[in-house]
């Protein structure tokens, strides 16, 4: 799975990190167990002097993070959505690409799910990034619109094909009987375009068939207004800022923003 947004770390900024105890901690050996877990010893903070724009920061961080791979999808990220009756709801999609120059962040889903109606209803939508392992996190606010057609054509093919027959197959968010059920409309499916009926994804046959997009799945670009660099800090003092720009024109496919301006936020 690509991260693609990684090839763009010509802006990347410097942030060391030494870590001076970094070891499993033993539940027996805090009166407090495992509701206090000890923290590792860090010496990385945000720099002194806050860059202009923050997305750069947040890219590269995405980008050690997906080297590195200390959990299994380091893209994974809280998406949060509000309805048209303001109840809010959020839920784990992949990030797909942070592009720092226009600003903004992509996601892929069901047009027709809970999210989905969520953002045709309000399209301001909040996400997260955290690394455990890295001792940061990523907050990022913003407008989204969809995707050009272009881009998530290319995206949907690019997916593994056993994935392309279950985005058919799926009526994302709708009501099933059983598990069986889905199973029969995934095989049906399948058989509809010539494929085997999927299995897991290491499955070494080679499979080629032609497996368009489905018009109501595709992608989101949630166009950034507002960041915050979150780095773990020492007794819970961690080192956070934020970023905000304001929004002048939202257009068919993008925004156009004004600067930013930073503001370093007590933990």
């Amino acid at each position: 799975m690509d991260v693609r947004g990684c090839a763009r770390i010509a802006d990347r900024a410097s942030f060391v990190t030494t870590r001076v105890d970094d070891r499993k901690l033993d539940r027996n050996e805090t009166p407090t167990g495992c509701y206090h877990s000890r923290m590792s010893l860090l010496a990385e903070m945000l720099p002194t002097i806050l860059p202009d724009d923050p997305l750069p920061t947040a890219l590269s961080w995405l980008t050690e993070a997906w080297a590195k791979r200390n959990q299994p999808n380091p893209n994974a990220m809280a998406l949060a959505t509000v309805d048209a009756t303001g109840r809010p709801s959020a839920r784990i999609v992949l990030c797909k690409e942070i592009v720092t120059s226009p600003g903004y962040v992509a996601f892929y889903t069901n047009y027709q799910s809970h999210k989905g109606q969520d953002l045709a209803a309000n399209p301001r939508a909040a996400v997260v990034l955290h690394w455990d392992h890295q001792h940061r996190q990523v907050r990022m606010e913003g407008h989204v619109l969809m995707a050009p057609g272009s881009d998530s054509d290319d995206y949907f093919a690019s997916r593994p094909w056993q994935r392309r027959v279950g985005a058919w197959a799926s009526a994302q968010s709708r009501p099933v009987l059983s598990h069986a059920m889905l199973q029969q409309a995934v095989a049906k499916t399948a058989r509809r375009f010539g494929a085997p009926e999927p299995g897991p994804e290491n499955d070494q046959r080679d499979v080629t068939v032609a497996i368009a997009r489905p018009p109501y799945w595709g992608g989101y670009r949630l166009w950034v207004d507002a960041v915050e660099l979150w780095v773990e800090g020492e007794s819970r003092i961690h080192d956070r800022a934020r970023w905000q720009r304001p929004l002048l024109a939202v257009g068919a496919d993008e925004c156009r923003f004004g600067p930013w301006t930073a503001t370093r936020l007590q933990p």
